[in-house]
């Protein structure tokens, strides 16, 4: 078990991610300031989602998921009155254990690390097999061209552990779906959830683009989450 401050945010980072931040509340900037100074060791952070519909306060903890993402601070860029552009990278997953509202101006949590588990059936040609189709998956999803964006691949080397994140993090997901990938620790079940949900989304944007005009346009433009 480990001490982490806390960043509620209402999006996942998903391990291996990049996040950006615009750093602005009190407590956020002390936070910052904190890291930078390494009185944070490590300049390591945790960041838990906030669940949709909710608000985030120091007495509605509730609100939170209690599967986050630990996150190293990167670059920093200071602007006027206090107020900070940083990048985090997104590293290992945790589950919460407790937190502190009084240690620091931000949230404190006591947090247990959650490593991948053996999965039940495994073998290096299910594990291809799984790639493939996943990968596969994720170029369905860029075919439907809705986004406006170009197909890139994740690397041929990217370890199967690792090959979910990289294939979720530049698709358009919920945080619910999101949540699901980060806190499923079977990294071959957690190919199989990324390519359900890579499918399911690109037949809702083929859906999208097949709206007869004027309505095309509002659907080009509707958001999928």
């Amino acid at each position: 078990m480990d001490t982490l401050p806390l960043f509620p945010l209402s999006t996942v980072l998903l391990p291996g991610a990049s996040l950006p931040l615009h750093v602005f509340e009190p407590r956020y900037r002390q936070l910052t300031m904190d890291l930078l100074n390494e009185v944070v060791p490590d300049r390591r952070f945790g960041v838990v989602a906030i669940r949709q519909g909710w608000e985030v306060g120091e007495d509605n903890v509730d609100s939170m998921y209690d599967v986050g993402c630990s996150a190293v601070l990167r670059d920093v860029r200071q602007l006027p009155e206090g107020r900070y552009d940083i990048t985090a990278s997104g590293e290992q997953r945790f589950r919460l254990l407790q937190i502190d509202r009084e240690a620091a101006p931000y949230l404190m949590a006591r947090v247990q690390w959650l490593p991948d588990v053996e999965p039940e059936e495994d073998s290096e040609d299910l594990r291809d097999r799984l790639a493939a189709s996943a990968r596969s998956a994720h170029e369905r999803y860029h075919g439907t061209g809705l986004r406006g964006d170009s197909y890139e691949a994740p690397d041929d080397g990217t370890a199967v552990d690792e090959l979910s994140y990289a294939l979720a993090e530049d698709c358009v997901l919920s945080t619910e779906d999101r949540q699901a990938l980060l806190a499923e620790t079977d990294p071959l079940a957690r190919l199989r959830l990324v390519r359900r949900l890579m499918l399911r989304e690109a037949e809702f944007l083929r859906e999208l683009r097949a709206v007869p005009a004027p309505l095309a346009e509002f659907a080009a433009h509707t958001s999928v989450n």
